[in-house]
């Protein structure tokens, strides 16, 4: 019999002990749910347990019937013994890192997290809580040297010169990125002095759940509903990376496209994308901030989920630690959001780079 708090399954992660599951990718009775993509939150759970700051984009992405229960950040109960507590992850509205506690051993699920560092003042979302445990749990989406994030300032700044040259110049921008997360991190950060932002069907939902929750975000219309073209000669465009080169751009006239996901890091991405512009913007922990929240832990265990798990075990290995791998059916996230919300005002789920 396992002495783990957390094991695979094929339903997914499994808390033995408290007999309910973390992040679950098939029908289970009882989940409990980092965050709300489509790759963490899916439909068809007895119950739900998440953040209290989650409830609207779950109930936004998968219905207002669903059983949810929700705690505070910080507040613990006790199920089967397990003391339960969920932590800010700095992702995206809502997301949570895990704390399990039984039988005098701490084990912590990260879901997905973003460490902030300087110039990364994310209004959309709590900041990253490190929480100290015998055993972490983590990501690794952007598990390589290679990914080192600029200062959030610096990519805004550079969105916002991008932006007000395209309106000097008469032409819609039409940036690419993710509805949930990714979206209102963009909206919150840019210079909505610029001109007027307008957005996708598929963003506005989300929209609605932040500012419910208390997130202030600069109004936005939905492209279907401006009857004057002539305002996207200045405007910013939000839309799900689905849309590029549909027949929904058209209406926006002459534009410039851009994408933002950390992937633009890579030149061969930005080629692959055929956008004007990449704008490296992740709502993920890069290299160094996954080293930083693994070392705040104190954990001597860690195990590694979706991303780079052989380079960052090995990493981890070679720092005296022990390390192994959860083989899951996450979304490493290199995939968009193609064809699901290919219908204006769909808000089907996704993963967010």
């Amino acid at each position: 019999m396992t002495t783990d708090l957390v094991i695979e399954r094929p339903e997914g992660l499994y808390c033995p002990p408290g007999d309910f599951y973390i992040d679950p990718w098939r029908p289970v009775e009882r989940a409990v749910i980092t965050h709300a993509h489509g790759d963490h939150a899916r439909r068809g759970h007895g119950h739900y347990l998440a953040s209290a700051p989650s409830e609207g984009v779950l109930r936004a992405r998968l219905g207002d019937d669903i059983a949810l229960q929700t705690l505070a950040y910080g507040e613990a109960i006790e199920h089967h013994g397990v003391r339960l507590s969920l932590h800010p992850a700095g992702h995206v509205l809502g997301s949570a890192q895990v704390r399990l506690e039984h039988g005098g051993r701490v084990w912590v699920a990260s879901g997905d997290y973003f460490v902030s560092g300087a110039g990364d003042d994310n209004r959309t979302c709590a900041p990253f809580e490190p929480v100290r445990c015998d055993c972490f749990i983590t990501e690794s989406t952007f598990g390589l040297p290679i990914y080192r994030w600029q200062p959030q300032r610096e990519v805004f700044a550079a969105i916002d010169a991008w932006w007000r040259a395209n309106a000097e110049a008469g032409r819609a921008s039409l940036l690419l990125g993710y509805s949930f997360g990714k979206a209102q991190r963009i909206l919150a950060g840019v210079d909505a002095s610029i001109g007027p932002i307008a957005v996708h069907g598929a963003v506005e939902p989300l929209n609605q759940a932040y500012r419910a929750a208390g997130v202030a975000l600069p109004p936005t219309p939905l492209v279907t509903g401006i009857a004057d073209k002539s305002i996207f000669a200045r405007a910013l465009v939000i839309a799900p990376p689905s849309v590029q080169g549909s027949a929904w751009t058209r209406r926006l006239g002459e534009h410039s496209d851009a994408f933002a996901s950390g992937w633009m890091q890579l030149r061969g991405t930005r080629r692959r994308r055929a956008v004007d512009r990449g704008f490296v913007l992740s709502d993920h922990a890069d290299w160094p901030g996954l080293q930083q929240a693994i070392a705040a832990t104190g954990a001597e265990r860690v195990i590694v989920t979706h991303g780079y798990e052989a380079v960052m075990v090995r990493w981890l290995q070679e720092q005296g630690l022990q390390a192994g791998a959860f083989h899951t059916e996450y979304d490493d996230e290199r995939s968009d959001d193609a064809g699901r919300e290919a219908t204006e005002g769909g808000a089907a789920p996704e993963a967010g780079a």
